[in-house]
């Protein structure tokens, strides 16, 4: 593996699926593939759950992590090709990347989108570079559309909490929010649910208001249903999360509370099991009385990223 964007990049599902169980199972038994290699895990934005549990995960492969906060660590560093850099930003990425390559085995990073030009967050420019000037495997620790180490670990826990249920109907859910969030977990999210949909591993269904479509490519194929109550009916897993309207990029359209997710809600559903990536803001996204109950696994889903993280490096290691 050369690199970790998209659900196309891991392969198989349910390969990778058995390769994360096994994972968990035993998580230091590859460390001699990991000896003397070194991570790199570069972040633009802050982290609580993607820096631990990929340091983790490297740490379980026996590699050295190294960890670097980009405008905090290091010179602010240009982005953008063509521009005259005669403001705050002191070295371009067009370097950056290939010094970065020249001291590690794997690359890690995560870069937000900024909501500034929507064509060029979409193209993905900032880790397209990495993958480009780095000579490196890249992971994506989320990009501007994408977070594919949280949508790994979410299909992990449902598989792990879906019991004797064949194919669970797994449901995302917009929520109202105070600020404009990224669209890039709702989009992995779905895209590995479609992927698992494909292969007979669930049922999805995404519920969302007026304005609040994702990008053409992460609709194509998914159930919609605008009635919230409808798309909860039958749910064995809800997965609620904000995000900003795609088509007014980054804007806020709504912060409609009757689409928070409380008791009633759940209510609705098949004794379902509460997932969401964290954080999160309580009462807005979800109640007190829904995150804290037994139906609630956000903790083990948080713990499985630990193992998404750690398959992918496994596998990077094994195509050095």
């Amino acid at each position: 593996m050369k690199r970790f964007l998209t659900v196309d990049d891991i392969g198989d599902l349910k390969a990778a699926l058995a390769e994360a169980q096994q994972v968990k199972k035993t998580p230091f038994a590859w460390q001699e593939l990991g000896r003397n290699k070194t991570i790199i895990i570069i972040f633009f934005n802050s982290s609580l759950r993607t820096r631990l549990s990929t340091q983790k995960a490297a740490l379980n492969m026996g590699m050295n992590p190294i960890v670097l906060n980009i405008n905090g660590d290091s010179w602010k560093l240009e982005t953008e090709m063509g521009v005259v850099m005669d403001g705050d930003k002191t070295e371009h990425l067009r370097e950056a990347i290939p010094v970065i390559g020249s001291y590690c085995d794997i690359i890690g990073v995560r870069s937000f989108a900024k909501f500034e030009d929507r064509k060029s967050e979409y193209e993905e420019s900032i880790i397209n570079q990495f993958i480009q000037y780095s000579g490196r495997p890249v992971i994506s620790l989320e990009s501007a559309t994408r977070h594919p180490c949280q949508a790994f670990a979410d299909l992990i826990t449902i598989d792990e909490y879906k019991g004797s249920i064949k194919r669970p109907k797994v449901v995302l859910t917009w929520a109202p929010h105070p600020r404009a969030l990224p669209q890039a977990v709702p989009n992995s999210f779905a895209e590995w649910m479609r992927a698992a949909e494909k292969q007979g591993m669930v049922d999805f269904v995404l519920t969302c208001p007026e304005g609040y479509d994702l990008a053409p490519e992460f609709m194509k194929g998914v159930k919609l249903e605008r009635d919230q109550k409808k798309a909860f009916d039958g749910a064995d897993f809800i997965y609620a999360k904000n995000w900003s309207s795609y088509e007014q990029y980054g804007q806020i359209l709504s912060k409609d509370m009757s689409w928070t997710v409380d008791a009633e809600h759940m209510s609705w559903t098949n004794n379902a099991k509460f997932m969401h990536c964290l954080p999160v803001r309580r009462n807005m996204i979800v109640t007190d009385e829904v995150i804290d109950s037994p139906n609630s696994i956000v903790i083990p889903e948080a713990a499985n990223r630990v193992f998404s993280a750690q398959v992918v490096i496994k596998r990077m290691l094994e195509s050095l």
